[in-house]
């Protein structure tokens, strides 16, 4: 069992190829990862080899540990960077809730763009929700799961400019390799920049200890509700898995 660093753009299966030269690790030898991290996430990845791929399910409900920048004034589809801007608030919240409000157990709903798989409505098939969300044909009752947050602590806080913040967002997503909407996502960066370059957005950086399955995107935007306005993950770096 190997504990990799996943890179900004690499989905866990680019960053488990990477990881199979990197190591010389022969292609005939069974790879692979416990637990994903979305496209634009960083951090902490395990990775399975070998005999080792038969324990998978023993990994994957560990507890998690993220540090992750909530960015106030910006909605997407996503919840992240890697979607279509849906809302822009360029008033900055005047006071935070109290991160002990969002502590404890609840019933999350999965994310539109998430890799969760669920039944088609047209024909039942499953399949992953984002390829729903794609085509229109999202599930009348969407999943959800039963998360916990144990702890979620203030590491950091400042601000960005407009121009700033979209330029860095179209860095990333131009990182991210296959289809992902990324045309229409940088062109949406891009038409924010011109209209909201010169405004100021707040950026708070959080530690946050949860149950596996926990969405940090999710957990973004509920701040961002409790605040008054609307956030997204600017960026989410997993820095623990169980004990490692």
């Amino acid at each position: 069992m190997l504990v990799v660093f996943k890179n900004i753009g690499e989905t866990p299966l680019e960053c488990l190829e990477r990881t199979r030269i990197d190591q010389k690790i022969g292609a005939d030898v069974p790879m692979t990862y416990a637990g994903r991290l979305d496209p634009l996430a960083s951090g902490k990845l395990l990775i399975l080899v070998g005999e080792e791929c038969k324990e998978k399910e023993k990994y994957l409900g560990l507890d998690k540990e993220y540090e992750i920048k909530v960015l106030f004034g910006v909605k997407t589809d996503t919840g992240d960077a890697l979607g279509i801007i849906e809302k822009v608030d360029t008033v900055m919240p005047d006071k935070m809730p109290s991160w002990s409000k969002f502590v404890g157990k609840l019933t999350q709903v999965y994310p539109v763009y998430s890799s969760k798989t669920v039944s088609r409505r047209s024909d039942l098939r499953k399949i992953q929700l984002h390829t729903l969300a794609r085509s229109g044909d999202l599930p009348d009752e969407m999943p959800t799961k039963e998360v916990e947050i144990y702890s979620v602590e203030e590491i950091g806080k400042g601000e960005t400019r407009g121009r700033e913040l979209a330029a860095q967002a179209v860095e990333n997503v131009s990182k991210v390799k296959g289809d992902f909407r990324q045309k229409d996502i940088i062109g949406g960066w891009e038409r924010f920049a011109q209209e909201n370059g010169g405004a100021v957005f707040l950026i708070i950086k959080l530690r946050v200890a949860c149950s596996s399955g926990t969405y940090m995107r999710s957990l973004a935007e509920r701040i961002g509700k409790e605040a008054g306005t609307v956030a997204f993950t600017f960026s989410i770096e997993r820095t623990k898995i169980g004990s490692f």
